[in-house]
């Protein structure tokens, strides 16, 4: 494709090409009328329009060196083309390409226009953007919609300019600047309509368009709003998408901003409520708002809690009263107290903006699927509203049938929903059935399992490897459960997983190792009596005490039933000691606390009895014994008198 050269840019090409082909010095050293010479040290330089027509003018008559005689030939063929250009009418240029069209385009719209220095000829050999438009095809709307939105992208970028200049004025640092304007695109278009609609007041109708521009950012007063809004603790990007988001009215920002603060929300969060709750929340009126407010108070919602809760829920700012009033119901006539309404918000405010009504009626339903009532449930969104945040189909269903797996009737499920509801928060697959998994490895049978999680649901809510793991360490390396009986030990005694090893398990080993109890003897003591472990020294002590001083029982009673450190000194043991002491009757330790009071009176009455007929028995034998003899001796008398 031909490209169009300008007549003035043929000497700048030839002397590219032919640098010692033609010397012209300064104008002072020629004249029209005097012949060319030859200066011995020419000065060369870049000429302007006059300069320019005067050589091609003079340029036929000039021959001062064989090379201007005889030129090139390809000199020739640019000259005899420029000669045939000046004799031939004007015709339109050929279609430029797109890149030089670019360049023109850019030239053209720019306002800031690179420096002009006599003898400089690109300026004013480029043709004017008019001529430029009136050589391209006028059937091809395409090619001009591309202009078009050539020339708006260079206005935004021209606007742009002017807001980074703004800024920087405003003592912004370049990169603060450069970082915010890259994400105002909405605002930098906002500035440039409104600028260009400055130009139609008779006023502005010959001022530049860096001036408009210039002039509505100014009159929005943006700059002061930005740094303001910087000084509240709000990142850029946030800055940038309010700016956007208010779509030109700047003042509701601000407004809106101070009335988040006297709701006590704070800096950090300003941001993020403002952006979160919804893209008409800037044209909201003050007084819609403080109404939500005044009613979220009413129902048990502290005034000091409404900024959490606004900053955790910003999507509360967006409903309408009526919507509001609705969600609060909802929980209101599952018999919740305002206490217990407010203390469910400030904990989980998302329970009542994030789901929609009929998700929430969905997950209600569900769980009085367990056999809780409407109140039972109530109870329990009031403990743990982040139930309502659990998907049916993805967290409960799987749930449920894991542990219909595991052996668990829906009573069990139900005792676990409501001693900890937080199971039903987790997701199965990572968090319990790893757990399920090491059990197993342990030696839990297959059918303790389920009954130990419904015996201690809170069992399910410990870490694997930083709580469960090391406790079962400990009792195997320090505590002297054998790897056989460790199993049993969980099964039987899961709440040994929650204890804490340094403040309660190792003090208690310490403890039974120094009553001269063996590690061996200790763990077949835990595998009796896992529960063993769990008791405070404080309470060891006393009732240890007593059995080997008042008692008077060897150290063997109480290996052989650890149980015994389970029942209280003053309500068990001491009352049933005595009793035993008054009655003289002795039981092993099994037999004198592990029953109801009525068994243990009737196991003295039976102990007292068979004493009574015991010594009875002897007494009879005496007496009989006593009068056989006194039989015999009557007769040894009798016979010795007849004799």
């Amino acid at each position: 494709m031909l490209t169009y050269t300008p007549p003035s840019l043929h000497l700048h090409l030839h002397l590219h090409r032919y640098p010692h082909s033609t010397t012209i010095s300064s104008s002072l050293h020629h004249h029209p009328n005097h012949p060319t010479t030859t200066a011995p040290d020419p000065v060369l330089r870049i000429h302007n329009s006059k300069t320019t027509s005067f050589l091609h003018h003079r340029q036929p008559a000039t021959t001062t060196t064989n090379e201007t005689k005889n030129p090139p030939q390809e000199y020739e063929n640019d000259h005899h083309h420029h000669r045939d250009s000046e004799d031939k009418p004007k015709t339109p240029p050929h279609i430029l390409p797109p890149q030089e069209k670019q360049n023109i385009l850019e030239m053209s719209l720019v306002t800031k226009r690179g420096p002009q220095f006599p003898g400089s000829i690109y300026a004013n050999s480029l043709p004017s953007l008019q001529s430029v438009i009136q050589t391209q095809n006028e059937d091809d709307e395409d090619d001009e919609e591309v202009m078009i939105r050539r020339a708006l992208d260079i206005r935004r970028k021209v606007t742009a300019e002017v807001f980074k200049a703004a800024m920087k004025k405003g003592k912004f640092g370049i990169t603060y600047s450069t970082n915010l304007v890259n994400r105002l695109p909405d605002f930098i278009d906002h500035v440039m309509i409104e600028a260009a609609a400055l130009k139609r007041s008779p006023e502005f109708k010959d001022s530049t368009f860096n001036l408009r521009a210039k002039l509505v950012i100014d009159h929005s007063n943006v700059v002061p709003l930005i740094r303001w809004l910087k000084h509240n603790n709000l990142s850029y990007p946030k800055i940038a998408k309010l700016i956007c988001m208010s779509k030109g009215n700047l003042d509701s920002i601000r407004r809106l901003v101070e009335w988040l603060k006297t709701v006590y929300v704070k800096g950090e969060f300003l941001g993020a409520t403002l952006l979160k709750s919804g893209d008409d929340i800037l044209h909201r009126s003050l007084e819609e708002l403080d109404e939500i407010v005044d009613y979220l108070e009413s129902n048990g919602v502290r005034r000091d809690w409404i900024g959490f809760v606004i900053s955790r829920c910003p999507r509360l700012l967006s409903y309408s009263m009526e919507e509001v009033k609705t969600r609060v119901d909802f929980y209101l006539n599952m018999g919740m107290n305002e206490n217990d309404f407010g203390t469910m918000v400030f904990d989980y405010p998302g329970v009542l903006g994030y789901f929609t009504l009929e998700e929430m009626n969905q997950k209600v339903n569900y769980l009085k699927e367990f056999g809780l009532s409407t109140e039972d449930v109530g109870k329990l969104l009031a403990f743990r509203p982040q139930l309502m945040g659990c998907s049916i189909e993805e967290r409960w269903k799987p749930l449920v049938k894991y542990l219909y797996y595991l052996g668990i009737s829906r009573d069990g499920m139900r005792r676990m929903l409501t001693i900890k509801p937080m199971i039903f928060c987790f997701n199965f697959e990572a968090t319990i059935a790893p757990k399920v998994q090491f059990f197993r490895d342990i030696g839990v049978r297959e059918d303790a399992i389920g009954n130990m999680l419904v015996k201690f649901p809170p069992l399910l809510t410990y870490s694997l490897h930083k709580k469960i793991r090391p406790v079962v360490i400990y009792l195997m390396t320090k505590a002297g459960v054998t790897e056989k009986d460790i199993g049993k030990v969980i099964a039987l005694g899961p709440e040994l997983l929650g204890c804490n090893i340094a403040k309660t398990l190792e003090v208690n080993v310490k403890y039974f190792l120094s009553l001269g109890i063996r590690v061996r003897q200790l763990g077949e003591m835990i595998g009796d009596f896992p529960k063993l472990l769990r008791y405070k020294v404080d309470l060891l002590y006393p009732k240890y005490q007593y059995l080997r001083r008042t008692m008077v029982r060897p150290l063997q009673d109480v290996i052989e039933f650890p149980r015994f450190f389970s029942y209280s000194l003053e309500e068990r043991i001491i009352p049933r000691h005595k009793i035993m002491v008054e009655n003289r009757v002795n039981f092993k330790l099994r037999y004198m606390l592990a029953c109801t009071d009525e068994e243990f009176n009737q196991r003295v009455a039976d102990k007292v009895e068979r004493r009574r007929r015991f010594e009875s028995g002897r007494m009879d034998d005496a007496v009989s014994g006593s009068q056989m003899a006194e039989g015999t001796l009557g007769k040894t008398a009798s016979s010795s008198l007849s004799s």
